[in-house]
């Protein structure tokens, strides 16, 4: 799926942030617990290098909780890297951010010089909440739409610890197809910018083959169908999503699968393992290759005529 959705200023932040990021003392990257690697920025990975790292499991409330265990086993095998799991309603995580910030740079103390720690992640996936609880009042605006925070801030905690704020932001190329659906169905990226029906059949067919109880015990539906299509279908017809003779309506009962599934109502689920990222990253890899040695053969084709 190609995701339309890339505004300027992301581009401007993209550019500002891999210019400040020398000066930054370690990150603070919030991720969304439900898709852990899908929602990396992969240029702060690339340019992050050895700088420690917290990275912040948000939304763990909507996530299932024993995915989350084995996301957290799997980032901290890097030794300079901590999690911390929170949900967009918990403020007393701060001490502990904190805490996790004197730990990994040990060489900055209270007093002397100050930490810069640059915290980032994708748009709404509560960054502005967390930096609100850590300065303990309200600095940064909060909003369940993505890009509300446009360029970079400076927030001094006063407790030896400067917090570089920066905009929710996404990458130009998601190259794994998978993560952008992902993205999608989570709403990290504006609901314009995609259909609403190609994401709900894109959820429907993870939760179908990884979560068909849910779907059962939240739609009261004993047996699920075991195509998407069949699902929507089913679903609509149940909820009353129906057009003239009787033909249901895809685009209502797509936006009701996802609302009920944003806000939690089909319970905690995590949209992808360790494993399954590492495979689909194996495939992406080469792909992309087929796809330059294709070029590449049709460059010298070209070149010969």
């Amino acid at each position: 799926m190609a995701i339309q959705w890339y505004p300027g200023h992301m581009y401007k932040a993209n550019k500002e942030m891999a210019k400040v990021l020398p000066e930054v003392d370690l990150v603070i990257e919030l991720l969304d617990a439900r898709l852990p690697s899908s929602s990396e920025n992969p240029a702060i990975t690339k340019l992050r290098q050895d700088k420690p790292c917290i990275k912040i499991l948000s939304k763990s409330d909507l996530a299932d909780p024993d995915m989350t265990s084995l996301w957290q086993k799997h980032f901290e095998k890097e030794g300079n890297v901590k999690t911390l799991l929170t949900t967009l309603e918990q403020t007393d995580k701060a001490q502990k951010v904190t805490a996790l910030c004197r730990k990994l740079v040990p060489g900055k103390n209270k007093g002397i010089k100050n930490i810069l720690a640059m915290i980032t992640g994708i748009p709404n996936v509560g960054k502005s909440t967390l930096i609100n609880a850590l300065a303990g009042k309200t600095i940064a605006k909060t909003g369940n739409e993505p890009a509300v925070t446009k360029g970079q801030q400076r927030i001094n905690l006063h407790n030896g610890i400067v917090l570089l704020d920066t905009p929710g932001i996404l990458w130009p190329k998601i190259h794994n197809e998978n993560s952008g659906y992902r993205l999608a169905v989570t709403g990290a990226i504006k609901d314009t910018a995609m259909s609403h029906v190609d994401v709900a059949f894109y959820a429907a067919d993870y939760l179908i083959k990884h979560y068909p109880s849910r779907l059962s015990a939240r739609f009261e539906i004993d047996e699920i169908p075991d195509s998407e299509l069949a699902f929507l279908e089913l679903l609509g017809a149940r909820r009353g999503c129906l057009r003239g003779g009787g033909q249901v309506d895809l685009e209502k009962v797509s936006s009701i699968l996802l609302n009920e599934l944003r806000s939690g109502k089909l319970g905690g689920i995590t949209f992808e393992t360790p494993q399954m990222i590492e495979k689909e990253n194996i495939e992406v890899e080469a792909e992309m290759i087929r796809k330059a040695e294709l070029k590449e053969t049709k460059k010298n084709k070209r070149k010969k005529r």
